[in-house]
This record gives C-alpha cells, sequence and structure tokens, in this order.
C-alpha cells in the first residue's frame, strides 16, 4: 500500500501544473498550425484558474484568490507591451496570463523568462533554416528603429498590421509552452 498512498499524495500535489502542462501543450500544436490561440483555451483557463486557486489550492479562499488574478496581472503585463504595438497575438497574452491565473506571479515570470529564451533561440533557427539574416538582420533595426520613433502604440499596431502579410511569423504559443514546461520540470513541479 506504501507505492499507492505515494502516488495518491504525488497526484494531489502536482495534478494542477499538469492541468497547466497539457493544456499548454494543446495550445501550442493549435498555434503551430493555425497561428493562433483560440479564446476557447485561453478563457477557460483563466477562469478554471481562479476557481482552483480558490477551492482547492494549498491557499483555497481570498488568498488563493488573490494570488491566482495577481499572477494573471502579471501573464498579461509581461506581453501586454508587445501585443500593444503589434509584435503579439492576444492569445498569445492570454494563454500567459492563463498561466499566471494557476501558477501565480513568481512562477509565471520564470516561465516567461525561459518562454523568452526558447523564443530567441526558435526565432534564430527560424532565420538560419530560412538563410536569411541579412534580411531579418535588416528588419529588426528598422523595427527597433521604428518602435523607438513612433512611440505610439496605436500606429505601432497599424503599421504591424500592414506589415504581418509579409513578415515570417513566430507561432509565441510554442515557446511558451516549452519554457513554461522547462521551467516546471526544473524545479521538480511536475514529479
Amino acid at each position: 500500500m506504501p507505492e499507492y498512498n505515494e502516488t495518491l499524495t504525488w497526484l494531489a500535489e502536482t495534478w494542477h501544473v499538469w492541468v497547466v502542462t497539457i493544456t499548454l501543450v494543446v495550445a501550442a500544436v493549435i498555434d503551430g498550425l493555425k497561428l493562433k490561440v483560440p479564446n476557447w483555451i485561453t478563457f477557460p483557463m483563466i477562469i478554471s484558474g481562479w476557481v482552483y486557486s480558490v477551492a482547492l489550492s494549498p491557499y483555497a479562499g481570498w488568498e488563493g484568490l488573490m494570488y491566482s488574478l495577481i499572477g494573471t496581472a502579471v501573464g498579461l503585463a509581461l506581453l501586454l507591451p508587445l501585443y500593444a504595438i503589434g509584435g503579439m497575438g492576444a492569445g498569445d497574452v492570454k494563454l500567459l496570463a492563463g498561466v499566471g491565473a494557476w501558477m501565480w506571479g513568481t512562477t509565471t515570470c520564470y516561465a516567461f523568462a525561459v518562454s523568452a529564451i526558447v523564443g530567441a533561440v526558435i526565432a534564430v533557427g527560424m532565420v538560419l533554416w530560412t538563410k536569411s539574416w541579412a534580411k531579418h538582420q535588416a528588419q529588426f533595426f528598422f523595427l527597433l528603429d521604428e518602435i523607438t520613433s513612433v512611440k505610439d502604440p496605436e500606429k505601432l499596431a497599424k503599421i504591424a498590421a500592414e506589415r504581418k502579410p509579409s513578415m515570417f511569423l513566430l507561432p509565441y504559443g510554442i515557446p511558451i509552452a516549452i519554457g513554461s514546461i522547462a521551467f516546471f520540470a526544473w524545479n521538480g513541479m511536475q514529479l
């Protein structure tokens, strides 16, 4: 019976991490195929994270809800600036907010940091794969100049929307999934 009890204890301590992990994998696959993380994944993820935090988390009640709301806000705040200037899809922002709703603020910050590194590596790999380093380097400096000179998020978003059909896009749900899951695994959160 000790193995059975250990399994139950493990499941009780880690099931919420596995819910987030599975949701991230599904979102990444859809984003990779359709370049969009749909609302039918993100909104239920956020709301169920709030419910988990209130009803089932180690800090159930108002304290858990507060941690969850802070995590949601952190997830939104980390990607909202990129979304505001047209450099990120709304689904990606809501996906990270969903991670925050379930995993709370600190874990979301670390998961985002790893996701940003993963995203950079994937982006460089995509550029090298297509052998278009010079083109993308020029685009990078052009975009950087645009951001520093235009400074109006609405104008930047409009310019980005016009440019989007000609850009080589990175479905950012994939780096969010890989980075978050890697952070969970590295910290033994899934074990």
